[in-house]
């Protein structure tokens, strides 16, 4: 099994996922080895170019709270955050200036007046456009929880200030029942307690009878740290934040050098 992240790892700084890369992947998927994202992203936000690609049948979603057979469109695990515990969540990021969403049975959605000014909290325009492009506007994120038939998946927030984003992390790290760690130097992002990518990678692992020294995993953010960490052979891309690079086993080019393909071509394919 080869496991990729897709901001910052697989697809480079324009959201793109080069042609080169795609060969790559195509070539592992042609040998028999599962090709799969496993991302922060909710279902519906994965990558076009991921999800269209022939061959890959499984994705690993909102951190690992929720696996999915894409060929089957069906769910095969999933653990999600109690709707009491997500709303807590939410009061604590009200307390700042945030963008924040929650993501629910596999989609994302975005409180709407915030959604509306994502680019003061996100300065990269490329991931402006995917979250406006992949998030569903509610004008009240909390009457959507309401809905007995929705899952927590995920619950996150975009701080336009650091020094708020670390007073809110040690305000969320008091309550139990959740994990919580974050991809971008300004968000945090909340699942159930327990979940992580690592967790994740090892859960499908268990399922398709894939034992650990025969997955591979790439990252760059913190919440690849455990994945990377856990995998057989955990690889960090050169962007890779430095706790990542310390539990990786090799550490390649970067996201924008096709970090990941010239790993898999110098580790797996045969």
């Amino acid at each position: 099994m080869i496991a990729f992240d897709c901001d910052g790892t697989l697809l480079n700084d324009k959201k793109e996922m080069t042609e080169y890369t795609r060969k790559v992947l195509m070539q592992a998927i042609d040998q028999g080895i599962e090709v799969l994202a496993a991302t922060g992203r909710p279902l519906t936000g994965l990558p076009k170019e991921v999800k269209e690609l022939s061959g890959i049948r499984y994705a690993i979603t909102s951190n690992g709270a929720r696996i999915v057979n894409m060929e089957k469109e069906e769910v095969i695990y999933e653990s999600s955050v109690s709707v009491k515990v997500a709303r807590q969540i939410l009061d604590i990021f009200s307390q700042y200036d945030t963008y924040k969403e929650v993501f629910l049975n596999g989609i994302g959605y975005g409180n709407a007046s915030e959604l509306e000014k994502i680019e003061e909290y996100v300065t990269i325009p490329s991931m402006a456009t995917y979250l406006r492009e992949s998030r569903i506007p509610e004008t009240d994120i909390y009457k959507k929880l309401e809905n007995d038939s929705l899952r927590v998946d995920k619950v996150q927030a975009l701080f336009r200030k650091e020094s708020e984003k670390e007073k809110a992390f040690h305000q969320i790290e008091s309550i139990s029942e959740i994990t919580a760690t974050g991809a971008m130097e300004n968000n945090i992002e909340v699942n159930a307690s327990g979940v992580n990518k690592g967790a994740g990678i090892l859960k499908l692992g268990e399922i398709l009878g894939i034992p650990r020294e025969e997955i591979m995993a790439f990252g760059d953010g913190m919440n690849d740290l455990e994945m990377v960490r856990e995998a057989g052979l955990g690889i960090a891309v050169e962007n890779a934040v430095q706790p990542v690079k310390d539990v990786a086993d090799y550490i390649t080019v970067s996201n924008e050098n096709d970090g990941v393909a010239k790993a898999i071509e110098k580790f797996a394919l045969i």
